[in-house]
């Protein structure tokens, strides 16, 4: 039997590096663990900390070509990242310019959650504790 132990990482692939860094470091508020730029591939990965356990690795790559999401693309549907109080992280992303939708309830569990986008569409969510 396979033992997964937790997800490692999840890698996000931009269209615009600057743009990007900035709203995962800035607006997000994710720690730079690493920066490195690949000359052979003129791309830059950028590996960030989410909450001191799960990483996220951005890259940069010349004319990634786009990805549907809306509608329901196939794929993976969003990522979801937990705050403690979702009132407080919608206005904290709303000061930076970022459009959420309505805070919802999730009907399985009672929590609420919203989604929003990055600067290239990537649906996130907001899921409350």
């Amino acid at each position: 039997m396979l033992k997964l132990n937790k997800i490692h990482h999840v890698a996000i692939i931009c269209s615009d590096y600057e743009k990007s860094k900035h709203f995962y470091t800035e607006v997000l508020g994710l720690k730079v663990a690493l920066e490195t730029y690949r000359e052979e591939r003129r791309s830059y990965k950028l590996d960030l900390e989410v909450g001191g356990q799960y990483q996220i690795e951005l890259f940069s790559f010349p004319g990634p070509p786009g990805r549907p999401s809306r509608p329901e693309a196939a794929g993976l549907r969003h990522l979801a990242f937990e705050v403690d109080n979702i009132e407080e992280a919608v206005f904290h992303i709303n000061e930076y310019g970022v459009v959420t939708e309505p805070i919802r309830i999730d009907e399985t569990t009672g929590k609420r959650f919203t989604f929003f986008a990055d600067p290239d569409g990537l649906p996130l969510e907001l899921y409350e504790r």
